[in-house]
């Protein structure tokens, strides 16, 4: 009875470890630049149907100001975090789940003909940050996980593709402090040539015994480290709750982003935010602060002497929005109110009395650099009367024309905003 137990054990452990081990044995393959043996037929996701049509039919409630348009892009299941490519009328699309999009428009009209998945031979998790070296490397910022795809753009098609292991699983963060809870990083490469990853802590507000490791790991944080071998990384900043877009704004070579604060404080506090960093080292106020004045009393917090070198935000967003992905938009399509500013995605509240976000705002800038004003751009996909949501904006991204792309992961779509006046 005992070896029957012993080996009916072992049978479900190899069951739970083969798709991982599987996994690691693909990734080696292809470090290698050879086949894993997946079938090379790639299904796509449909593009017409039922499904888009009614995602169109919403699109006419979005508003936003005259001489703009918006249209479907392309269905994009999960639609997360959006990296254009450099070179090709293509951009790749990340998701909280499994999969990483390859969204191409072959004939050049601005819609999507083909999505289909990325590598699919490999085992994604949370693959939600995108961006791009300046050179074509695509990388990948996954949970706990840090990839590099040489020339993705045009290699592609197959399920195999070359791939460069920055950070290996399990080595962003230690593995006992993953959590499903913020676990989505974003990535970008810095005027420094260095990849930069938001690193969001898994907590509401974490407790005291998490601060010593969480500041050295940049875990509520950003870090930068080298974009093809992982060296050389450090904690770029701090202070920061869960931040899920950013972006260097070209002209100052500044870092902005935005940070997620404090749910259970009710409707209307702490704010949003949209934070600038102007060189390595700032802090940004969390767990002990949110906004400008709002301060923490879980774990006594609010009791303590602020950090001395803390950076308070840029913009404070309504609170509970959801502030998510963000650009800034260096074309020339829009008018030229638009032009060096910045385009922010709001996802919307999930904890608040009355739901409120599910936008795209626009933040200008001052002529030293700083934040002007922040005004509503788009919105429409939050139904006011029924309190609920038709979509939920994740991030923006600026076409090779100068239009604007927004993501969305609940109605599974990418909208294409342009301006004709």
């Amino acid at each position: 009875m005992q070896r029957i137990l012993s080996a009916t054990a072992l049978a479900v452990t190899m069951a739970f470890a083969s798709p991982a081990i599987e996994a690691q044995q693909n990734i080696e393959k292809l470090k290698q630049f050879k086949v894993s043996g997946t079938d090379l037929n790639i299904p796509p996701v449909p593009q017409s149907g039922r499904n888009a049509d009614a995602i169109r039919n919403n699109l006419r409630n979005i508003k936003m100001p005259a001489g703009f348009k918006i249209e479907l892009y392309a269905i994009v299941p999960d639609a997360r975090h959006m990296a254009i490519a450099p070179s090709t009328n293509m951009l790749f699309v990340g998701t909280r789940k499994t999969t990483v999009w390859a969204v191409t428009d072959r004939n050049s009209d601005y819609v999507a003909d083909e999505v289909k998945p990325f590598a699919p031979s490999l085992k994604f998790n949370v693959p939600n940050g995108l961006c791009w070296t300046p050179n074509g490397f695509l990388i990948v910022a996954e949970h706990n996980r840090v990839l590099n795809f040489p020339a993705a753009e045009f290699f592609y098609e197959g399920p195999d593709v070359a791939v460069i292991e920055v950070v290996p699983q399990g080595k962003l963060i230690p593995v006992e402090e993953e959590s499903f809870n913020h676990g989505a990083r974003t990535c970008r490469i810095g005027p420094d040539g260095m990849l930069y990853i938001t690193m969001g802590q898994p907590f509401n507000v974490q407790p005291r015994d998490k601060l010593k490791l969480f500041d050295e790991l940049g875990i509520g944080g950003i870090v930068r480290m080298n974009a093809f071998d992982g060296t050389k990384r450090e904690v770029f900043a701090r202070g920061i709750r869960n931040s899920v877009g950013m972006d260097f704004n070209p002209k100052d070579k500044t870092l902005w982003f935005t940070d997620n604060q404090v749910d259970g404080m009710g409707d209307d506090i702490p704010p949003g935010e949209l934070n600038r960093a102007t060189k390595p080292g700032q802090h940004f106020g969390f767990p002990w602060l949110g906004g400008h004045k709002v301060r923490h009393t879980d774990h006594g917090y609010d009791k303590d002497a602020l950090p001395p070198n803390m950076v308070g935000p840029q913009v404070e967003m309504v609170a509970h929005a959801a502030d998510l992905g963000m650009a800034f938009y260096n074309a020339k399509q829009f008018p030229a109110k638009y032009q060096g500013g910045i385009f922010s995605a709001q996802h919307g509240s999930w904890n608040r009395t009355k739901p409120i976000g599910a936008r795209v705002m626009f933040t200008s800038l001052k002529a030293d650099g700083s934040a002007d004003k922040t005004e509503v751009f788009a919105e429409g996909w939050l139904d006011g009367d029924k309190n609920i949501y038709r979509g939920r904006p994740v991030d923006v991204a600026v076409l090779h024309d100068g239009s604007l792309l927004v993501s969305d992961d609940f109605a599974g779509a990418i909208y294409r905003i342009s301006y004709q006046p």
